[in-house]
């Protein structure tokens, strides 16, 4: 069982990537929330993605079908 403290690092561990700006207020990331800079940062992130706001807006394909055609492609045998 943990006790509630924080783990430190060892003071020889060479972090792998360099610091980066936070995505979102653009301060020198935290390598405890990498890649953000703060929890706050993470969870404003969060919840972005949560409310759909990083969503990749989509054109969808015509359908086969349409009611200007007045017919739905198959033959019915009525001519």
């Amino acid at each position: 069982m943990t006790s509630g403290k924080k783990e430190e690092r060892p003071h020889n561990v060479v972090p792998l990537r360099t610091p980066r700006p936070c995505p979102i207020c653009r301060k020198k990331s935290s390598q405890d929330f990498h890649p953000f800079c703060s929890k706050h940062c993470a969870d404003v992130d969060l919840n972005r993605w949560l409310k759909g706001s990083y969503a990749i807006p989509a054109i969808e394909p015509p359908d086969e079908w349409s009611e200007d055609d007045g017919h739905s492609g198959q033959d019915d045998g009525e001519r």
